[in-house]
């Protein structure tokens, strides 16, 4: 199964964001994450979500429709990219904003290299999907650990330790090998159902 998505449009503030009824999951993680290229692995498509060498290339919010009632937003990256100081303070209050006030958004799923683990930023985001004011309600929350395929399997118990402190068991994926690819996209399907039902 995929995830048919196409890009429909980017939005650098609130109001430019499509006016919609669809349900929206947010992508977020670090400039090098690999969240264009989950999104591309997700969607069955190499070419939805721009790739690029230089990590940091998201600028705005994208927006992606799936099918009738769901759409995938990718949001800026953060922690990594270089940029000037203002532009990395515009970013983060555009995905703060996004996070905090935007009523369609019903879940994040958050991307963090396995390798690295949650730092600071990671477990920052986290906190602002939980203390979601909008509706009174949470966000529905996803982490996926990125890049398994860089590891050795005696490798993984120890980095996934580094997860313990997030609360929310992180899933394995790989872009690269397809690896947890499956079990992520019927965990988001799975995700924006029950929270458009319990809308």
């Amino acid at each position: 199964m995929k995830l048919a998505a196409e890009f429909r449009m980017s939005a650098t503030s609130l109001p430019e964001c499509p006016k919609w009824d669809r349900a929206e999951i947010a992508m977020a993680g670090r400039s090098n994450v690999g969240k264009s290229s989950l999104i591309n692995a997700l969607t069955g498509s190499h070419k939805l979500a721009r790739t690029s060498k230089t990590p940091g290339r998201t600028r705005a919010l994208n927006f992606f429709s799936v099918g009738t009632r769901l759409a995938l937003v990718d949001l800026p990256g953060f922690g990594y990219a270089k940029m000037s100081r203002d532009a990395a303070t515009t970013l983060s209050r555009l995905l703060e904003t996004y996070l905090v006030e935007r009523e369609r958004l019903l879940g994040l799923v958050l991307l963090v290299d396995v390798r690295r683990g949650p730092q600071e930023e990671e477990l920052a985001l986290l906190k602002i999907g939980e203390n979601r004011a909008v509706a009174n309600s949470s966000l529905g929350i996803i982490v996926a650990a990125t890049k398994c395929d860089k590891l050795r399997r005696s490798e993984r118990a120890a980095a996934l330790k580094r997860f313990s402190e997030l609360g929310v068991e992180p899933l394995m994926c790989s872009a690269q090998t397809g690896e947890g690819i499956e079990i992520l996209r019927r965990r988001i399907l799975a995700l924006a159902n029950e929270q458009d039902r319990d809308a």
